[in-house]
């Protein structure tokens, strides 16, 4: 497995190895051993799996305060998405800066994302599936969102904002200016 950091510490992108023939290819996507030889030493607990039928369809920017906060492992296993994770742990250097990586079923790419971040996706395909893997259960009472079109984090989603397709819960979402962050900086 290739391991590449982002810019921000903690999130990392990660590329399991494919073996392909004319059939097609297999790829180990998580083993807790590997991953914990490269330093990401968690039991994930859920697998979580989304649909979004159209291109341009944004969900989150989304969160899980403690004491149920969850890191995640995502990939898409149809399609193409930007995904996106946001620090928000109060103290850190890179409090409010954001990464965005293209996952594809063709890139086979993965992104870890430690507690302490937001979470969103934006479609770049027609039929984009995400799977992820979470730390913690959904805890409904401990879930929360920041609206994904803030202007103060500026976020490249690569579609077109104005026709974004959100749920209810995601166009209602507070701005950042308005978010009380759960989180922490912990050297």
């Amino acid at each position: 497995m290739q391991i590449e950091p982002t810019s921000l510490p903690g999130v990392v992108v990660l590329t399991p190895r494919r073996f392909g023939d004319d059939r097609g290819f297999f790829s180990e996507v998580y083993s807790r051993k590997v991953l914990a030889g490269l330093g990401i030493d968690l039991e994930f607990v859920q697998d979580n799996h989304s649909l979004s039928r159209d291109v341009g369809v944004v969900r989150g920017l989304h969160f899980q305060a403690p004491p149920h906060a969850q890191d995640k492992l995502v990939r898409v296993g149809a399609g193409r998405v930007v995904d996106v994770a946001v620090d928000v742990r109060t103290g850190s250097p890179h409090f409010g800066q954001w990464v965005a990586v293209e996952l594809s079923a063709e890139n086979g790419k993965q992104l870890f994302i430690p507690k302490g971040f937001l979470h969103g996706f934006a479609t770049l395909e027609p039929n984009s599936e995400l799977l992820y893997k979470c730390s913690d259960y959904y805890a409904p009472e401990c879930d929360g969102a920041v609206r994904f079109d803030d202007p103060d984090l500026a976020i490249d989603w690569g579609v077109d904002l104005t026709t974004a397709i959100l749920s209810p819960k995601d166009a209602a979402a507070p701005l950042f200016k308005d978010f009380k962050s759960p989180f922490t900086y912990v050297e």
